[in-house]
């Protein structure tokens, strides 16, 4: 029996095996609403085989997006528009799944094949905000400290993003707070510099956050999981880091999350990593094996034996790919032949298998 093609069960809700596709921005919408490339591109994977399809990060509003092609869910719109791709992935077999986002000090810049740095307000872009007035990078926009106003506004667009997110079919959320975005910026002492009751010590760090789990939450069914991707480490000495990662998974857990999505980074300019392969695994098994929360492993998780290895010996609980999914969106089926194991296939494709 395989590990990987073993059913995973959270909730009420069953993944058919332990691959999921992880949130990969495709710079492809138009004032924020999904198109053809995105029914196409998720599509696929749902009839690759994959047993959870999730969207690219989704802003929770115009100012939270990467850039100005970046996908929303802040308005019905969107909400309308994502529906028939979330009912074309269940039809599939697989679990349709969205990320909710806010890119904080990072959002108002460039698609990577765009350019680089800051989207100019009169060519589109839009002022940003954060826990501090502090830049990511010299090339970046001069972020706005938000105020407890803001703040506010913030968690309830996560809320009604999850509204829409349940109207449009989706069954699994993830809120990103990962990679330097806005979540994760008032998570590290290296970005988060206030000294209120966001800020300081880590309670008060991580308070945005757990006040965003408990808003969504609230409005999302008690059947349905809900995950979080977390940056277990800047990689930089005197920010976030594993033991503080381990900590809030224990907080997030008694709060109604179902699942780490155990990522690394992105915060700031001066982060130094040795990307290996499963460079980042390690993190996901820390943290199951030390509060016993289900989690998700990612990075340069490219084989079907290496996959089913993180699963088999407990490293994580599902393993998420990004790059090698857009190399091989069939790669669950590859595997499968690899391992061994018959999967289900779309009569339309019978004749191949």
């Amino acid at each position: 029996m395989s590990a990987l093609f073993a059913p995973f069960r959270q909730r009420g809700l069953t993944l058919r095996n332990r691959i999921a596709v992880s949130p990969m921005c495709q710079y492809s919408a138009v004032d924020g609403l999904p198109g053809d490339w995105h029914r196409v591109h998720l599509g696929s994977r749902a009839v690759g085989g994959a047993g959870l399809v999730m969207t690219e990060a989704c802003a929770v509003s115009p100012e939270a997006r990467i850039s100005p092609e970046d996908a929303g869910i802040w308005n019905d719109t969107q909400a309308h528009a994502w529906a028939p791709i979330a009912s074309f992935i269940r039809a599939q077999g697989a679990v349709p799944a969205i990320q909710l986002s806010h890119a904080g000090r990072k959002a108002s810049t460039f698609a990577p094949w765009r350019g680089h740095g800051a989207v100019a307000q009169d060519a589109g872009g839009w002022p940003v905000v954060a826990p501090s007035a502090l830049a990511y990078s010299d090339r970046y926009p001069a972020p706005h400290a938000l105020d407890a106003a803001g703040i506010a506004r913030i968690v309830a667009d996560f809320r009604a993003g999850a509204l829409r997110a349940l109207d449009a079919g989706f069954e699994v959320i993830e809120l990103h707070a990962a990679h330097g975005y806005l979540l994760h910026q008032f998570l590290s002492p290296l970005s988060n510099l206030r000294e209120d009751a966001w800020g300081g010590d880590f309670d008060a760090r991580v308070r945005l956050l757990c006040d965003v789990v408990d808003a969504v939450r609230e409005v999302w069914p008690e059947r349905l999981p809900l995950w979080v991707r977390l940056s277990a480490t800047d990689w930089v000495e005197g920010g976030w880091d594993l033991p503080q990662t381990v900590a809030l998974a224990r907080n997030l857990e008694t709060r109604g999350v179902d699942l780490i999505d155990t990522s690394s980074g992105g915060l700031s300019p001066l982060q130094a990593i040795e990307a290996v392969p499963g460079y980042q695994v390690p993190f996901a098994r820390e943290i199951r094996a030390r509060t016993g929360i289900a989690t998700g492993a990612v990075g340069l998780i490219t084989g079907a034996v290496q996959a089913e290895r993180i699963v088999s010996e407990g490293d994580a609980d599902v393993v998420l790919l990004a790059r090698e999914l857009l190399r091989d969106p069939y790669f669950p089926r590859r595997a499968a032949r690899e391992l061994g194991v018959e999967i289900e296939t779309p009569d339309q494709y019978l004749r191949a298998w």
